[in-house]
This record gives C-alpha cells, structure tokens and sequence, in this order.
C-alpha cells in the first residue's frame, strides 16, 4: 500500500521502518497534517496520524478528493478524528488498540493494519467502523 505517515518523532521512524520491512511504499514526514500538507498525500490511497493531527470534516472530505481510503491513527484514542464523517465518506479508520502504547508496538500495529487492509481483511480490534463485527479477525 502507498502511505503517508505525519508527525513521525525520530524514534518512531527507525520503529516503522524496521516493522515495514519494505512491505508498503511508507513516506515519513515530521509535520502535522493539516490543509497546508495535505498535498503531500497525493498518489497514496493511505494516511497514518499521530493523535496530536485533528481530521475534521473538511479535511476529511479533502483527504477523500485527493484518494485516500485509509486512515491509521497511531494511538488507542479516534477522539480528535470526525468517525461520523470518516464513515460517511467511506473512508475506513483504525487505531493501536493495545494496552502497550510502546514506539514499538505502535510501529508493529501500523504495519499490521497496512497489511490486513492490503489482504482485504478487516483489521479487527483496531477496527473503528461503527457497523464493523471487529470479532471477524483478530488475528
């Protein structure tokens, strides 16, 4: 899949980059999305944000005329995602739904719903659709 991570911190990159392991065509930026970056996501079909990117209605809708499909938080909360409006745009949402909150586990989470969604599964747990039986699969 060809994803965009924003708001990467050093230590998270070395972590992302050792879990892809040349799986996904990952870009790695340090800055925040925002509708001065959004360009930056042209020609990837997925977004990977730290909670600290706040995707509101309009960058939502903007996120879904540029083509993305996928939107991959990299913490346990969706609080400052617009779920409502991610779903109403058919744009599939997940998160680190783990008690380890670690880089590490982060980065292996990432990768792990990069690479159901790219098998065409759901990526279980980490699943935030509101219709979604998120029991299909966990593995």
């Amino acid at each position: 899949m060809k994803a965009i991570a924003y708001s990467i911190k050093a230590d998270e990159k070395e972590h992302l980059v050792k879990s892809n392991a040349k799986l996904h065509d990952l870009t790695l930026i340090s800055n925040e999305l925002n509708s001065t970056t959004l360009p930056y996501c042209i020609g990837k079909t997925v977004i990977i944000i730290s909670g600290r990117d706040i995707l509101d209605k309009d960058l939502l809708y903007s996120l879904k005329q540029i083509g993305i499909k996928h939107i991959i938080t990299r913490s346990n909360s969706t609080m400052h995602i617009d779920l409502a409006n991610a779903e109403r745009l058919g744009i599939k949402v997940a998160n680190n739904p783990s008690e380890d909150q670690s880089v590490e586990n982060t980065a292996y989470q990432t990768i792990r719903n990069l690479n159901l969604w790219e098998a065409g599964r759901c990526v279980g747990k980490a699943c935030c659709c509101k219709d979604c039986n998120s029991s299909i699969d966990t593995a």
